[in-house]
């Protein structure tokens, strides 16, 4: 599997590096675009899940006992946390968004049925993995409602009411940019507030931030070093890195809106790792000087949780019903919102009992992307090549949106 994940990295890194020095230029419009502010908080908000804000106080401690785990002593546990979550990584979802946004309308590798199969389910068990990761941390971050350890009833009713607040915000498209605009500030709003909350315990809490915050340049100087997985745990990331990609990639790219690629890049490489890197110093913060996270702040972190998950679940949900033709002019509102919920409920449940694995689903599409590549080597190499703008009939009109359901 690192092998394979591994050629999957590199295929990955030479791709991005080809279409910036052929289309670097190209200007880019989706079907539906959107302005660049909403764009990027499309992205964030979509391109990630629960994950962002509960894992990192878990994981701090692991990466700074490097007598267990030697190959972290390159650099700080902060700088590597970030390097997980962070900046590079971001480009495997710039290849896919420029792929389906350009590529994708003239190839059209993804209406193969074999690959609509496969594509579908890359998807499905994603959001079901989504979920599962929300139910498997909250008895960490609410162990009030527990005993820290156990799932109990309480948590499934969390869970579900966040994949029924999905199902239901993916019956219209219009919900989008509401949804991921609102997320971003409530984001934006918890790490003011987890800071304020930090300060309050010592006036060196903004110098201790400020050296926070410069710690993550230990990721810059180290960059080479998170090209290729370092451990089993670095090779989970990445493998759920690749399992994202390809549905984040084909939901992002309807809202592109006149950038050129170049700048597509940049944004996706640059807007998400500030609040990434803000958020993670706050949190490095509390891990360096001890301070609990008890009570309103564990509830708090919890609730911008589940709103991610939302907002993750509402863009997924969206994709596998438009391309298994599962819409709710299709089934109705309420047969449409009642089989999703039992189908994600079902499949977060086999995340449960360990049925599935997300690096089966990264593996996966690594094995999309070199089919896709061999598809056009073979028979669409000519087509590719004479590529030279965004499709025809994709308008910049930002009103759009409005009108889309």
């Amino acid at each position: 599997m690192t092998v394979w994940l591994s050629a999957g990295i590199i295929f990955t890194l030479l791709a991005i590096a080809f279409i910036l020095l052929k289309w670097g230029n190209l200007q880019c419009v989706g079907v539906t675009p959107v302005k660049t502010f909403t764009f990027i908080a499309i992205l964030f908000t979509s391109g990630l899940d629960v994950g962002l804000i509960m894992f990192p106080l878990t994981e701090f401690a692991g990466y700074a006992d490097i007598k267990a785990s030697p190959e972290y002593a390159f650099t700080n546990p902060l700088a590597i946390e970030f390097g997980f979550w962070g900046f590079l990584i971001w480009g495997f979802y710039f290849l896919t968004c420029f792929y389906f946004c350009v590529i994708e309308p003239k190839v059209k590798f993804f209406e193969i049925p074999w690959v609509k199969f496969i594509n579908n389910l890359v998807i499905i068990g994603t959001c079901a993995f989504t979920a599962f990761l929300l139910l498997s941390n909250l008895p960490w971050y609410l162990p009030s409602l527990g005993d820290g350890e156990s799932i109990i009833p309480s948590f499934y009713l969390i869970v579900f009411a966040a994949i029924a607040f999905a199902v239901y915000s993916s019956t219209s498209l219009k919900y989008v940019r509401f949804l991921s605009i609102t997320t971003t500030w409530v984001f934006i709003g918890l790490i003011a507030f987890m800071w304020a909350s930090a300060f309050v315990f010592g006036d060196s809490a903004m110098s201790s931030y400020t050296n926070n915050l410069a710690l993550i340049g230990g990721y810059f100087t180290n960059l080479d070093q998170f090209v290729l997985p370092l451990n089993d745990y670095h090779e989970f990331y990445l493998f759920w890195w690749f399992a994202w990609s390809i549905m984040i990639g084909q939901f992002t790219s309807r809202f592109v809106g006149g950038l050129k690629t170049y700048q597509v890049l940049a944004a996706m490489l640059i807007f998400p790792s500030i609040p990434i890197a803000a958020w993670f110093s706050v949190l490095y913060h509390y891990h360096e000087a001890g301070i609990p996270t008890a009570g309103i702040r564990n509830f708090a972190m919890v609730f911008v949780g589940v709103v991610f998950v939302i907002n993750s679940l509402d863009s997924l949900i969206r994709l596998y019903t438009d391309n298994l033709n599962l819409t709710v002019s299709r089934l109705g509102k309420r047969n449409y919102i009642l089989f999703n919920i039992v189908a994600l409920s079902l499949l977060t449940l086999l995340f449960k009992l360990n049925f599935l694995q997300i690096q089966w689903v990264g593996a996966l599409v690594i094995g999309l992307f070199f089919s896709c590549f061999g598809y056009i080597a073979y028979s669409k190499y000519k087509t590719v090549s004479k590529i030279d703008s965004s499709p025809k009939d994709n308008l910049i009109d930002f009103r759009k949106i409005e009108s889309v359901n």
